[in-house]
């Protein structure tokens, strides 16, 4: 385990600084439409990061399986607080393992871990941001696609539990992890859009921005990273999203779908007429249709793959 941390300071000498602009008469909030609202949410500081870390000890117990609940409050939510230092991996490292039995607290350490080892690989490789961990991905025919990546930017997608993810984002800088994978899958695997392009829009939006675990992450589920998912691993999103039991989540949302049937909520485009008609969806106009078909977007990126020699 990490030290534990150091006690706080007792005095801090400040030096004098010249007087500062009042940060309001910037006026860097919106103000209609009001597209912040989402972003209240959060406590920023050091206080606030303390609030959040003494909820998620009550839960922590259980993050093993919470965490990968969309519509649960199973992840700790403490990595805006991680990203901009207002916490330190040591105090919830410490925090966690005082808290619970190791066996529970080990799945949430690991997740720390993992934290750790992104910056270390950014710090070993300074473009792993920009290049791939494995050169031969340079060489996929990545598809220039410019109003589907705005419709996965959107949560236009047609896919619920992706659109739900993109949804969330953009409303509260944040998203589950779980469905960050869904969506990032989505976006290099089945639209074939270059993962640089979803990393960007993620850096662009997320409150928990941090370089070392965004190209990471992106390049875990491309596959073309250091420690990365196989490439052949296409996560079907449909299946994700029943098998995580994400109905709730994508009530949320994506309120145009709210009245249909958990069978029927995963995969709008599968219900029968009579259960949209029912629920008031009308495909194409009140929720798209999907931008692409699973199974031709699975074979697709395989042989885009296979052709790069991308295994």
């Amino acid at each position: 385990p990490p030290p534990r941390p150091v006690p706080a300071p007792g005095h801090i000498a400040f030096a004098d600084a010249p007087a500062g602009d009042v940060l309001a008469d910037w006026q860097l909030l919106p103000t209609s439409p009001d597209w912040s609202a989402g972003f209240a949410d959060w406590v920023p500081g050091e206080a606030g990061a303390a609030v959040r870390l003494a909820a998620f000890i009550g839960v922590a117990g259980s993050y093993d399986k919470g965490r990968n609940l969309p519509s649960a409050e199973g992840s700790s939510r403490l990595s805006p607080h991680l990203a901009l230092g207002e916490v330190s991996i040591r105090t919830v490292w410490h925090a966690v393992a005082d808290a619970i039995p190791a066996a529970q607290a080990e799945p949430y350490l690991r997740e720390l871990g993992w934290r750790d080892f992104a910056a270390n690989i950014l710090d070993q490789f300074p473009d792993h941001g920009d290049e791939p961990g494995r050169i031969q991905f340079n060489d996929i025919g990545f598809r220039h696609a410019p109003d589907e990546l705005e419709a996965w930017q959107r949560g236009r997608t047609g896919y619920p539990i992706v659109d739900a993810g993109m949804r969330q984002l953009w409303a509260t800088g944040w998203m589950h992890n779980r469905v960050r994978m869904i969506a990032a899958s989505f976006l290099v695997k089945h639209l074939l859009i270059d993962w640089r392009s979803g990393e960007r829009w993620f850096w662009d939006c997320l409150v928990d921005a941090d370089l070392g675990a965004n190209s990471l992450g992106w390049q875990w589920v491309m596959g073309s990273g250091v420690d990365s998912s196989p490439f052949n691993r296409i996560f079907a999103p449909v299946t994700q999203s029943a098998k995580f039991d994400a109905a709730a989540y994508i009530r949320r949302w994506v309120p145009e779908l709210r009245e249909l049937r958990d069978a029927d909520i995963h995969a709008p485009w599968q219900a029968e007429p009579m259960m949209l008609r029912a629920a008031g969806v009308t495909l194409g106009r009140s929720y798209p249709r999907p931008i692409v078909d699973h199974a031709e977007a699975r074979a697709r990126a395989l042989a885009a793959y296979a052709e790069a020699k991308a295994f």
